[in-house]
């Protein structure tokens, strides 16, 4: 009798963290150039959560947009520099690297043609689409950058309502690699963007997750995605290629 109403014994539940990709290569940590951090003090909050999360090596994406953030090599490999600094005198060990998160833009076309892409392990050239409206030419693009023996990543494609799977399926196709807003799967950007992000992920498209760190609420975020049966899904599958930036 006491055996009805006795608690069902719960299934254990999966701990893991992000050691299985290792590498965070989308961030905005460099302090004071864009959106991100506007100090090194914020730059460390951000990059210790980041390691208490498993993650041993950084690649800080600012900003570049042609009309908002300037940056260029000299901005970010100096902010790069004061940040590496200030983590070896405060003894956090944990390799930092720099390169952009290049706007798709008439200005992204220039650095193309003239060489003066901020590349992530001098091979990948991170970049983001406008979020309300699709941009001409995405494809001629593309392949401009493969032509330069170059492999482009497209930045967050679930948060482009308007880019169908299909089209995140031609890209690929045309060399592109897909990377995936890890706190999308949270809802963090809302219930349309995590629904994108999961068909992405069941298509699967997705090469690289990171964190697009800007501030603590992400790193909040960055957590709790790794409750989601998604990124789990993600572990199993195997396929990222985050761990080979390491």
């Amino acid at each position: 009798m006491f055996g009805l109403f006795s608690k069902k014994k719960k299934e254990p539940q999966e701990i893991f963290d992000y050691d299985f990709v290792s590498v965070d290569m989308h961030s905005h940590v460099l302090p004071g150039i864009d959106d991100g951090a506007q100090s090194v003090e914020e730059s460390v909050v951000l990059i210790r959560e980041m390691m208490a999360l498993g993650i041993k090596k950084i690649i800080a994406t600012p900003h570049i947009m042609a009309d908002y953030y300037k940056n260029n090599a000299t901005t970010i490999n100096a902010a790069l520099h004061t940040l590496t600094e200030y983590l070896k005198a405060e003894n956090i060990n944990i390799e930092v690297q720099a390169a952009a998160e290049h706007y798709y833009d008439e200005f992204f076309n220039k650095l193309i043609d003239d060489n003066e892409l901020m590349l992530i392990n001098n091979e990948y050239v991170l970049f983001e689409l406008a979020f309300t409206s699709k941009p001409p030419n995405v494809i001629h693009t593309i392949q401009k950058i493969t032509d330069k023996g170059l492999i482009p990543i497209l930045a967050h494609p679930e948060r482009y309502p308007y880019l169908t799977l299909q089209e995140a399926e031609s890209m690929r196709s045309w060399g592109c690699r897909l990377q995936l807003n890890t706190i999308s799967l949270t809802g963090y950007y809302g219930k349309e963007v995590k629904k994108s992000a999961e068909a992405l992920v069941d298509a699967g498209v997705i090469d690289f997750i990171s964190s697009d760190m800007h501030h603590p609420r992400h790193a909040h975020a960055l957590k709790a995605a790794l409750q989601t049966t998604y990124l789990k899904k993600l572990k199993e599958d195997g396929t990222l290629q985050n761990i080979h930036l390491l």
